[in-house]
């Protein structure tokens, strides 16, 4: 007993901390009040001033060196571990102790801070008619844009910038709307083409925050309207919005109230693509009436995407998904993927 008495507090500890996790879903106004708008913003612009001058991703250098260690580890081990060694079982333990605790630290204990509608003080349902409103609005906009941006309705708006001068005049959009909420005080940029596209490509990732050095990381191969507004919603992970949803529809309001046309554009036609989506499945006569409304071109944007997409299906991407979903569901997201509608209910009480 006294030989796996390591084994046993590094087991304990770690029930211990995931039972903790847990509970704080059911304190959310604590979790938003001393971390989410307490602690966490000063971590976080700690972590994009000390290395977003480095101009590559220092954290997927970081993942790189640590994949290959656990590589190593495992092959090292693996007998240990096939014959449930006790010394290889508490160092397994005792990593996931530290990793568990360090993300939540430096970012994780966002996924249970107050949902986004009670901290922006919207309305969380809606109503068809309401939605019908709002598209009909971003329709007139989306198509306004597009128009002053390509002048042929039938063609898509060419996106030829660089991410790297995306990522130069993403922050300004910030500034635009940090009157909203405070918290969308952005600071230092620390925005990052991703050294890992290849693996991010064939997972479905468009990208993804690295919890542990604060970097926003993007697919480094995506250039189309979805990369302006991609790069809104990396940064608003860095703000602290953990669900997906709430970071779709911080980047859509970001991107909507920039300078930038283009940014606008992004903005403008990925918020329609959610509420057209949403309006087809609860009143699909309403969807027929609106949708040759909206300029040919735009669809044609929303097919570079799915074709970019295209390339990459396969089971890869379709075990990432599952594995996706049920780390959403772990994080205070019981719908998983199916979450990500909430963004309609978001855009909807804005801007109706």
């Amino acid at each position: 007993m006294q030989k796996n008495r390591s084994l046993f507090i590094a087991i304990a500890i770690l029930i211990l901390q995931v039972s903790f996790y847990y509970s704080l879903r059911f304190f959310p106004s604590t979790v938003e009040s001393l971390y989410s708008t307490g602690i966490y913003p000063y971590i976080a612009k700690a972590m994009r001033l000390g290395l977003g001058w480095i101009p590559f991703s220092f954290g997927d250098v970081v993942y790189s060196v640590a994949i290959l260690m656990i590589i190593r580890w495992l092959w090292l081990s693996k007998m240990d571990l096939i014959s449930l060694s006790r010394k290889r079982y508490t160092q397994l333990f005792l990593s996931l102790n530290i990793i568990l605790a360090l993300f939540h630290c430096m970012w994780g204990f966002n996924y249970y801070r107050e949902p986004l509608h009670k901290v922006l003080d919207l309305d969380k349902n809606y109503s068809t008619e309401e939605l019908k409103t709002v598209v009909y609005q971003l329709v007139f906009t989306s198509n306004q844009l597009h128009e002053q941006l390509q002048k042929i309705d039938s063609l898509p708006v060419s996106f030829t910038r660089s991410q790297s001068e995306i990522f130069d005049l993403a922050p300004i959009a910030f500034k635009k709307i940090d009157h909203i909420y405070p918290a969308l005080d952005y600071g230092n940029s620390s925005i990052k083409e991703s050294l890992l596209t290849m693996p991010l490509s064939y997972m479905g990732y468009s990208g993804y925050l690295n919890p542990l050095t604060g970097e926003a990381q993007t697919n480094a191969w995506i250039n189309n309207y979805k990369t302006p507004v991609l790069t809104l919603h990396e940064m608003s992970h860095q703000l602290g919005f953990a669900k997906e949803n709430e970071a779709n529809f911080i980047a859509i309001i970001a991107g909507m109230n920039h300078d930038d046309l283009y940014f606008q554009y992004s903005a403008s036609i990925f918020a329609l693509r959610y509420c057209i989506n949403d309006l087809y499945l609860k009143d699909p006569k309403a969807y027929e009436e609106i949708r040759p409304l909206i300029r040919d071109g735009i669809f044609k944007n929303y097919k570079e995407l799915r074709d970019f997409w295209n390339q990459y299906k396969g089971v890869v991407e379709e075990v990432f998904k599952v594995t996706y979903d049920t780390y959403l569901k772990a994080n205070n997201q019981p719908d998983g993927m199916e979450t990500y509608s909430y963004v309609v209910a978001l855009i909807v009480n804005y801007y109706k």
